[in-house]
């Protein structure tokens, strides 16, 4: 039986501490990768799953809902035949970016 993560909203206002909140919304292997790929503009599920063909159509899919969930991105629907959904980066995303980067410069200074 899978393990569900409850939405940010859920967490209790009680809960002191900041690091805990922010691991919890950008942990998962491909939420940073996918944000970073949507930092260039909209994209549809099939160009994210181009650009990050490691990851599953599931992981992928996941990911999205959660960001989504969070608000670090968007899902937007147009009325076509066929469907067209886009996927793109909020404000909240892109203030999350320099966080990133500095994890990655940590991670790549370690590596020295």
């Amino acid at each position: 039986m899978a393990i569900e993560l409850s939405p940010v909203d859920d967490i209790e206002e009680t809960n002191d501490c900041a690091v805990e909140l922010a691991v919890m919304i950008i942990t998962g292997k491909w939420k940073p990768i996918l944000m970073f790929h949507m930092l260039s503009g909209a994209k549809r599920f099939s160009e994210l799953q181009k650009l990050v063909p490691q990851a599953s159509d599931r992981m992928i899919t996941k990911a999205l809902r959660e960001m989504e969930q969070d608000k670090l991105v968007t899902r937007e629907v147009f009325a076509e035949v066929p469907a067209r959904v886009e996927y793109s980066i909020t404000q909240d995303g892109r203030n999350l970016m320099p966080v990133l980067n500095a994890m990655s410069d940590w991670a790549n200074s370690r590596q020295s």
